[in-house]
């Protein structure tokens, strides 16, 4: 009896302190704060996407962390996007190729039935969740979060009349509206987030925050369109030869007939309109992404906090002739990515194409997590830590089924699912205004891509959403026999 007391009382020890231990682990691990941005091209002044950019509180951030200069969406549309980003899958793979409702996710095809989502993952392991804004495309399935503050419906206060631009399908304007700040909903975003950074916990925390500006209409008060006087205002590079190399597909597929063309907005005399009421709003957004990073800062979690800044997509201000995302050229598909660990390499710069991708196995792996097999990116860390010489670096953007870009350092090759090709060398052509793919000289870098290509291309899941154009109206019907 004695004996059977005696084992036991050893067996209640041990697993107090296998209990003790493991609440240590836990307290020891990092906290991570992830902050989502909507539209957001590499219009910030770290990336020099435009020579009128103005965002002091990202730039702060790449100063203290890593920015990936050369990072790439994996479709250029927020829902698909975002549910890659979300389930560490391709869009090839889950067959979310267009719009999809957050609670649809884990049902879009067989890939994605037992998948765990980033913050879910995170949650699994004993983090303590919470979110609010725009996360996944409306805000997150239920039961991602722990504490799930919901997202204000639609993207901010609007007139009872459009100011510029009033095409159905598209929430596109642009103008100085309403009159406050704290009218706008990333404003009390920003503040719920503050308030969150000022609690205590009992376990790491994962806190998201989704920012909805730049996305359309371009609306925020006057005092963030007097930061970019119009007459200052610059337009992007244009060549109206632009899209006469351009194979027949390629046009049907970047077809937007509900955004303003760039013919439109020069005719008009609005294209420095535009562009001055998209600067204004990413200073607008960088200003409260600055009062969350202030707060961490001030907080009692600054030194063992990892932050992560991504936008869903880039956006073409013109480029390409329209004012849209949509697009498998460089301004639609490239997007900030930043990640500043405590301790570690600052003011850091990596011209390698990464993907979005790669932001759940690399939070994994920055917080000494157990990697997740179904994730189809690469940790980002070694690249972080200036560990990884690999220069095999590329990146995949897919929009529609079987229609890919493939992205390096130096080239974007495009394939259409007709065989139809596009090629950019990016040292001699930036602007990916000349398409080489007919040029002999460069058959070679095109049979290198290829076989960087998706093997595997997935039907578009019912679960989607395909009213962008024409085309892709047609792919879902046919692929579905409708």
């Amino acid at each position: 009896m004695a004996r059977s007391i005696f084992f036991l009382g050893a067996v209640l020890i041990f697993s107090m302190l296998i209990s003790c231990e493991d609440k240590e682990i836990k307290s020891q691990r990092p906290n991570v704060l992830m902050i989502c941005v909507d539209d957001l091209n590499d219009w910030i002044g770290v990336m020099g996407g435009h020579p009128n950019a103005m965002t002091p509180n990202m730039d702060r951030l790449a100063a203290n962390g890593v920015l990936f200069a050369n990072a790439h969406c994996q479709a250029p549309i927020c829902g698909p996007s975002r549910a890659s980003i979300m389930t560490g899958l391709r869009p090839s793979t889950s067959g979310i190729y267009g719009q999809i409702s957050d609670e649809a996710i884990r049902f879009a095809s067989n890939e994605t039935q037992e998948i765990i989502f980033l913050p879910e993952y995170f949650k699994n392991y004993g983090y303590h969740t919470m979110g609010k804004g725009k996360i996944f495309h409306d805000f997150a399935p239920k039961g991602v979060f722990d504490e799930a503050a919901g997202r204000e419906k639609g993207f901010g206060p609007k007139p009872e009349e459009n100011f510029k631009w009033d095409r159905a399908g598209t929430s596109t304007d642009w103008g100085a509206f309403p009159e406050a700040d704290k009218e706008m909903p990333d404003y009390r975003t920003a503040e719920w987030a503050i308030e969150k950074l000022d609690k205590e916990y009992e376990k790491p925390f994962f806190l998201t925050v989704g920012f909805v500006r730049p996305h359309v209409p371009w609306y925020v008060p006057q005092k963030w369109f007097d930061m970019h006087p119009i007459a200052k205002v610059q337009t992007p590079p244009y060549n109206k030869d632009d899209l006469n190399d351009l194979p027949a597909i390629s046009m049907k597929i970047h077809d937007m007939p509900m955004m303003p063309t760039t013919d439109w907005a020069m005719e008009s005399g609005e294209w420095q309109n535009i562009v001055q009421s998209y600067l204004a709003c990413v200073t607008f957004v960088d200003h409260y992404i600055g009062k969350v990073l202030t707060a961490l800062e001030n907080s009692k979690y600054k030194d063992n906090t990892i932050v992560v800044l991504w936008s869903d997509h880039g956006y073409r201000l013109g480029e390409k002739g329209a004012f849209a995302k949509h697009a498998l050229w460089q301004e639609a598909t490239k997007a900030p990515l930043i990640i500043s660990v405590p301790g570690s390499k600052k003011g850091l710069v990596r011209s390698e194409a990464v993907e979005l991708l790669d932001i759940y196995p690399t939070l994994l792996d920055l917080c000494n997590l157990p990697s997740n097999p179904r994730n189809e990116g690469k940790s980002l860390r070694p690249l972080m830590e200036n560990l990884n010489t690999d220069t095999g670096f590329f990146a995949i953007t897919s929009y529609g089924r079987n229609n890919h870009a493939i992205v390096s350092e130096q080239f974007r090759y495009i394939s259409y699912e007709d065989g139809s090709e596009e090629l950019y060398d990016h040292i001699n052509d930036p602007n990916e205004w000349y398409n080489l793919a007919k040029d002999p000289t460069y058959q070679k870098v095109i049979e290198e891509n290829k076989i960087k290509l998706p093997t595997f291309n997935a039907l578009w899941s019912q679960k989607t959403k395909n009213t962008v154009n024409e085309y892709f109206e047609k792919q879902f019907a046919e692929q579905h026999n409708k």
